[in-house]
């Protein structure tokens, strides 16, 4: 491989990932612009047929030639459902407005952007670096996962873990977070089911990469979350109880 080839493509794939990256942000202010159907459409079918969700990412970079989307409805429309779910929260459990206010950027800012940022950084990094397959000559062209595209990859399989743990635990938390070894149970079980689908979703999108290899990486995390559930739910550990007393301890 040439090194001054590979500079070259590098910073040939950087200078157009600017551009795409710049109206994706500008984009978020316009609502006219976004396919909110189409959104909404994807959001079902990751909660009951992910893979085609990804199918049709194979037919965006044919017709976009990306693979990321180049519409933030996804994410709008996420952060609007995150916010509406956590107001929820702190009507049930909340104490005052200002303390609804709180939560809700705690979450938005810290669950749902910062961590997005930081785990789509670090799938980005550890695709780009370590599962790439070797290019077959120096002339061949060098395909690299968009951190936009590592980005998306999480939101679709965050959106399932917040039906499951902010929608549906919302309408059972009082049973989960009670004391007690049925809801010790279930609350492990419903942590352990999201986690899980999580990184079954994580292992779908990187795995449509024709690129890609060893995309099975993704999916070791399950291994651990289904040795470590048993331990928490025979030492009494409650993630619901856990969690919620981050922000209501007073009602718990």
């Amino acid at each position: 491989m040439l090194p001054t080839a590979s500079r070259g493509r590098a910073s040939s794939s950087t200078s157009r990932a600017n551009p795409m990256f710049l109206q994706y942000l500008r984009r978020i202010v316009k609502w006219q612009q976004m396919d909110i159907e189409y959104s909404f459409w994807q959001m079902l079918h990751l909660c009951s047929s992910p893979k085609v969700v990804y199918q049709h990412t194979k037919y965006h970079k044919q017709t976009k030639n990306q693979w990321a989307r180049d519409d933030p409805a996804f994410v709008v429309i996420c952060s609007f459902l995150l916010a509406v779910a956590t107001l929820a929260y702190c009507a049930a459990y909340g104490h005052s407005a200002a303390h609804a206010v709180y939560v809700t950027f705690s979450v938005l800012f810290f669950h749902f952007l910062l961590a997005a940022i930081l785990l789509a950084t670090i799938c980005w990094f550890l695709t780009n670096s370590y599962l790439r397959e070797e290019a077959p000559s120096s002339y061949a062209v060098e395909q690299r996962v968009e951190w936009l595209y590592a980005f998306d990859v999480h939101c679709n399989s965050f959106f399932p873990v917040f039906v499951l743990l902010y929608v549906i635990h919302y309408f059972v938390s009082p049973l989960l977070i009670a004391h007690g070894f049925i809801p010790v149970l279930l609350s492990n079980l419903f942590f352990m089911v999201a986690a899980s689908y999580y990184h079954y979703l994580n292992f779908l999108g990187y795995d449509v990469l024709p690129f890609l290899e060893r995309t099975t990486f993704f999916l070791y995390p399950i291994g651990i979350v289904i040795v470590l559930s048993p331990i928490l739910i025979l030492s009494g550990f409650n993630p619901s109880r856990y969690f919620m007393n981050v922000y209501f301890s007073h009602h718990l």
